[in-house]
Order: structure tokens, then C-alpha cells, then sequence
């Protein structure tokens, strides 16, 4: 689809289904451009390099292998190749930190770039780091300024920890056309990815947070008792108390509602209580929904998200969860409950979306659905200190999506530094990236490109599940009231213990959901003053365009 095809109708808010004729019309008009010529059949070039490598192995033939990934990376290393002449590395060596989780991420880093260093001559050394170790362990290099990487996969919540310190290499021109940034959907644009006007991060994926449900559970006659799935958060909980003594109708196992994460995850796991909570705190046409503009104040602890977390301590005390829920991360609700059988309904990243109809460990693939981030009957004017009774919904933008940025370890060797920066853009190239978002890797749809639903049809997707799936996305990143995150330095300290406080009240160490709260808005204040109020305030202000 043409860019500006997708744009117009999502200013519209057109229906997928309008979405999937403006396809139908760009592919009519396409065919009667003949007279392009050349143009014409680069293009058609493009797309039988994408279809190839959707070919690998295939929707429905199984979880991808290591051999995948490097059939994938070499196919993909034509504009590697369009700026960097064999061997011209040789004799570098680089160090790469970056997740792997669940097997994902760097594992598939390591296929994508074996083409690459047998190409260019350079060799990549790897730091591996578990998702809830990713945060101090960066954290720890930053404080002691004893940075040991020269490439690093990061989200851009980091940015001002980083780039901000000047602790980052910018970006070349070469690198930035290569990646063809400008097919980014928009609200991963500057600023995102940048910092004083320099451009630091090569874009690998778009985090926002979907819903996805059973289906089997919703519909006439269904166990949940509801003719369509939740719309609000208030019906998600009403669900998941239906749900208790039921059985689940695909794998004959106790029935379960919605699937919070209890744990703590290196504090990645506060996006999931954010879910619940910016339906009840973003409130239309008001940026502010984690800290006041006008002093720093923490609104965490406010009566919408005092809301947000009674919802959680709701469905503890009416045993609604899996045993040991109090155990479960985010990696466990969506790996080894969801996509395994287990529970009706999960906010995630949209990976989950490929993962279930292309990986080994999914039994859910024909029976899920998506949506946007669930709304609220309600939502809190924080101006007024008073609720309004009004449906709401806001989608978390969780994460600002992965990057591969280089750091300042390579800026004075300038072979060294163009192998990074080769490296990074091979990582997020445009055909490579269409790959990563239709299996399994860590990463979702993030580029206007990547919604082109005849290529996702072609590879093995059908084509209503794509409309959904897709969809989702789509209708989270476009939508008027999306949450997005502030870029301040310190955010995941802020997130870090925001998750222990959080767990001792899902423990029952507090009273009550506003003393959890409390406890939280205590602990951010101290983080505050620590880092600096007064520079704080004001990038936070700067992040919220105000």
C-alpha cells in the first residue's frame, strides 16, 4: 500500500476492511503504470526478494531455525553490499550486548550477521542478558562509566540515560539512508531515536501493547457467559470472576480469565499494571498520566491508578488466577500460559500476534483475536480531581520499541565505527525487518511497509487473521489518546521499583491498593530529587511537547 494511502485512511479511522480495498486500488493503479518502467520494476524486484524470504520456512511449518535466520540475513545483505566492499572489516572485532529472551532477540542477531561478518571480515563478540537483568546491567555501565560494548540493543526510554550522557555515536548519513527511516510509522519519528537534534538508534521494532483473546471464549453459548469479548476493563475483571471452576473448551484445563503478571521483570513488568491504569489516567488532550508537568510530582499514586491496581488485588482474592500467579513475569504469561492453552485474555507486545500462528510451543493459533489496549466506562480528569463518567481508552505505547545504537567506544576508529554502523543498519534494514515482524524474534510491525497485508497472505497468514492482528497495531500507534512514555533519564529506576513496591502489595505487605500506591509515589519522589527535579522537569516537559 502507498504511504499516503494508509495515512489518509487512518486519519479517517477507516475500518480494516476500507483499509484492505485502498490495497486492492494501489495494486490496480500500480498495474496500469506501465509507463514508469525502471521504477516499476525495482519495485517488483523488492517484492520478490520480500516474498522469498517470507518463504522462509513458512507460516504453519514450524518455529524458525538458526539456518532460517542466516538464509535470511544473506538474501538481505544487498545494501550492506551497496556500501561496504568484501572484507573491508577485516581484522575488527565488536562487542554486541543485547536480551535474549525466550531464545529471541540476540539468538536471532547471531543468524542475521554470520552473512554479514563472512562478507565483511569483522567479528562479533555477544553479551547475552536475561530480560529482568537487562536494566541494572546497563544501569551499572552507565553509572560506573565503564561501558564494555560498542553496539547495544536498547529501548528508547533509555535514550536520556545515554544519549543524554553523551555516552552514544551518532548516527552517519550513509546508515540513515540505508535503513530508509522515513518508512517508520510515525510516531517512532524524531524525537524518538534522537537527542539534542543528533540521531542515535536504527529502529528494530514498534512495542505497543495489544490485547489478544480466545475467541472460543466469547460468543453465544461461550463459558465467559458474554456474546463479545471485554470492551472495557470492568467487563475484563466481570470476565475473569465468570470464569472461575470452568473449563477451558481447547485443552480441557481449568479456565482463567485475564492474565496478569504478578513478578517483577527488571522492570519491564510495570507496563502491564500501565495497561489497566491509561484507561483510567489518560485523559483526552492531557500528554501527563506518570508525573504532574508543573512540578514532577508523581500521579501514580492518584485514584486512577489507585484503580488500576485494585483491579489486580480484585481477582487475587477471588482466586481468578493460575496457582502461583504471584510467580508469573510477563515471559510466563504470554509463553507459557497463553500461547500454551492456558487463560482467555492477555495484554502483550504484538509479537504475540506472529508467535501465534508461527511458533512450535503455540495452540492457540486458530482461535485468538486482537484488539487495542482495553478502555474504562470512566477515566479521571487529574485537573479536576474528579472522575467523569465516560468510555476512555488509551494504548500504552510500552517501550518505544528496540533499537541498535553504537556507542562512543568506536568514535575515534573509523573502520571500526563504520563496521558498528554497517552492522546495526544490516539489523534494521527494510526487508530483513518485514521478516522479523511475521516470526518469531522479539519484535513487531513498526514500519508503514510492513502493513502491506497481500504480502503477509502470500507468506501463509490468512487473510481475516491478518486483518486483526495487523489491525491492532495499527489502530494503537494511529490513536488520538495513545500513552506514550516520557524519554527522562532514570525511567526504569522509576519502573524498577515501582515493581517491588507492587509486589508486596499483590503479597498483602500494604493495607490496600492506595497504600501500594503511596509507597510508590514515595519512592519516585526520592528518585527525583536524586537525579535532579529541576533538569528532570524540564525534559519531561520537553518529552510531552509542552
Amino acid at each position: 500500500m502507498k504511504v499516503e494511502i494508509y495515512d489518509a485512511l487512518m486519519r479517517r479511522q477507516a475500518s480494516r476492511r476500507d483499509v484492505l480495498r485502498g490495497t486492492a486500488s494501489a495494486a490496480a493503479l500500480l498495474g496500469l503504470s506501465g509507463a514508469m518502467g525502471g521504477i516499476v520494476g525495482t519495485a517488483f524486484a523488492a517484492d520478490d526478494l520480500r516474498a522469498q524470504i517470507l518463504q522462509i520456512p513458512g507460516v504453519g511449518k514450524g518455529s524458525p531455525t538458526d539456518a532460517d535466520w542466516q538464509k535470511v540475513g544473506e538474501l538481505c545483505l544487498g545494501p550492506t553490499k551497496a556500501n561496504v566492499n568484501q572484507g573491508e572489516f577485516a581484522g575488527v572485532e565488536l562487542t554486541f550486548m543485547g536480551l535474549n529472551n525466550q531464545n529471541l532477540h540476540n539468538f536471532l542477531f547471531r543468524g542475521f550477521l554470520k552473512p554479514w561478518e563472512a562478507y565483511t571480515g569483522a567479528k562479533i563478540n555477544w553479551i547475552d542478558l536475561a530480560q529482568a537483568d537487562y536494566n541494572a546491567r546497563l544501569q551499572q555501565s552507565i553509572a560506573t562509566g565503564t561501558v564494555d560494548f560498542d553496539i547495544l540493543e536498547m529501548g528508547a526510554p533509555f535514550e536520556g540515560d545515554t544519549a543524554g550522557r553523551g555516552l552514544l555515536d551518532e548516527m552517519p548519513d550513509w546508515a540513515a539512508k540505508q535503513v530508509e527511516a522515513d518508512d517508520l510509522v510515525s510516531y517512532l519519528k524524531p524525537p524518538v531515536g534522537t537527542w539534542d537534534g543528533k540521531t542515535y538508534r536504527v529502529t528494530i521494532d514498534g512495542d505497543c501493547h495489544t490485547f489478544a483473546y480466545r475467541k472460543d471464549y466469547f460468543g453465544e453459548g461461550s463459558i465467559s457467559g458474554m456474546a463479545e469479548p471485554p470492551k472495557t476493563w470492568q467487563e475484563v475483571n466481570a470476565a475473569s470472576k465468570a470464569l472461575i471452576g470452568k473449563t477451558d473448551p481447547l485443552t480441557s484445563q481449568p479456565a482463567y480469565g485475564y492474565l496478569d503478571p504478578l513478578k517483577g521483570w527488571g522492570g519491564f513488568g510495570f507496563y502491564f499494571i500501565e495497561n489497566r491504569a491509561t484507561a483510567y489516567a489518560k485523559y483526552p488532550g492531557d500528554p501527563a498520566w506518570l508525573f504532574d508537568p508543573e512540578n514532577m510530582k508523581p500521579l501514580v499514586n492518584n485514584p486512577a491508578w489507585v484503580q488500576a491496581i485494585q483491579d489486580v488485588l480484585d481477582l487475587i482474592a477471588a482466586k481468578a488466577y493460575p496457582a502461583d500467579q504471584i510467580n508469573a513475569d510477563p515471559g510466563t504469561t504470554a509463553f507459557s500460559q497463553f500461547l500454551a492453552g492456558t487463560g482467555a485474555m492477555l495484554m502483550w507486545w504484538g509479537d504475540v500476534g506472529s508467535g501465534a500462528r508461527t511458533s512450535d510451543t503455540s495452540v492457540v493459533g486458530d482461535v485468538v483475536g486482537f484488539g487495542i489496549n482495553r478502555g474504562s466506562n470512566r477515566v479521571y480528569n487529574r485537573k479536576t480531581g474528579q472522575w467523569e463518567d465516560k468510555y476512555n481508552e488509551a494504548p500504552n505505547m510500552a517501550y518505544l520499541g528496540w533499537g541498535i545504537y553504537v556507542t562512543k567506544r568506536v568514535s575515534s576508529d573509523e573502520k571500526k565505527r563504520k563496521a558498528a554502523w554497517s552492522a546495526a543498519a544490516h539489523l534494521g534494514g527494510k526487508d530483513l525487518s518485514l521478516w522479523t515482524s511475521a516470526y518469531p524474534s522479539g519484535f513487531q510491525p513498526y514500519r508503514q511497509s510492513h502493513f502491506n497485508y497481500d504480502e503477509w497472505e502470500k507468506a501463509g497468514y490468512d487473510r481475516a487473521y491478518i486483518e486483526d492482528y495487523l489491525g491492532s497495531n495499527a489502530d494503537s500507534y494511529n490513536h488520538p489518546n495513545a500513552a506514550i512514555e516520557p524519554r527522562i533519564p532514570g525511567i526504569f529506576q522509576y519502573y524498577s521499583v515501582a515493581e517491588d513496591e507492587l509486589a508486596k502489595g499483590f503479597a498483602g505487605q500494604y493495607k490496600s491498593a492506595q497504600e501500594t500506591a503511596d509507597a510508590i509515589a514515595a519512592a519516585w519522589e526520592k528518585i527525583t530529587d536524586q537525579i535532579g527535579r529541576d533538569s528532570q522537569l524540564k525534559l519531561y516537559r520537553t518529552s510531552l511537547g509542552l
